[in-house]
C-alpha cells in the first residue's frame, strides 16, 4: 500500500507541475488545496528538496518551485525517494537488495519468483511515467 508520504508528495509535485509560471508556492497554500496537514508537508517537501526536485525561497514571494521540468521528473526517482525500495521484499530489489532470513535457496523460492514479476512490472510504470504524465490537465495518450 502507498503510504500518506508518498501519497502527498506526489500530490504536491503534480500541485507544483500544474502552476504554469513556475513561481514558488507557499506551503499554506499546497496544504489547504491539497488537504495535507501543513507540517506533515514541510517535512515531505524537505525531503524533495533535499533530492533536488524542488528548490525554495524564503520571504516575500517565497514558497517551494520545481527546479526541472515535469516531463524530466521520473516517477522511479520520486518513488524511491519517498517510498524507498520498489520491490515489496528485499531479495528482490534493485537498490536495496538483501538476502531472506527465512529462505536457503532464493532460486527455487516461490515467493521470489512471484515478488520479481510485481517488481519489474511497477518498475516498468514507474520508469514509463514522468510528473507530467499524471498532471490532471494532460491526460497521457493511451498507447
Amino acid at each position: 500500500m502507498l503510504s500518506k508520504k508518498t501519497k502527498y508528495g506526489l500530490k504536491a509535485l503534480a500541485y507544483l507541475g500544474n502552476q504554469k509560471d513556475r513561481k514558488p508556492v507557499q506551503i499554506s497554500e499546497i496544504a489547504a488545496h491539497e488537504n495535507i496537514s501543513q507540517k506533515f508537508l514541510e517535512s515531505i517537501l524537505l525531503s524533495l528538496r533535499k533530492s533536488g526536485f524542488l528548490s525554495s525561497k524564503k520571504g516575500k514571494g517565497g514558497g517551494y518551485y520545481l527546479l526541472k521540468n515535469p516531463d524530466q521528473i521520473y516517477m522511479t526517482d520520486v518513488m524511491r525517494v519517498l517510498e524507498g525500495p520498489i520491490a515489496m521484499v528485499p531479495c528482490v530489489s534493485l537498490n536495496f537488495y538483501e538476502s531472506c532470513d527465512d529462505c536457503p535457496d532464493e532460486a527455487r523460492c516461490s515467493v521470489h519468483k512471484l515478488m520479481l514479476q510485481v517488481r519489474d512490472s511497477a518498475l516498468a510504470v514507474y520508469r514509463n511515467n514522468t510528473l507530467q504524465d499524471i498532471l490532471c490537465d494532460t491526460p497521457k495518450e493511451v498507447k
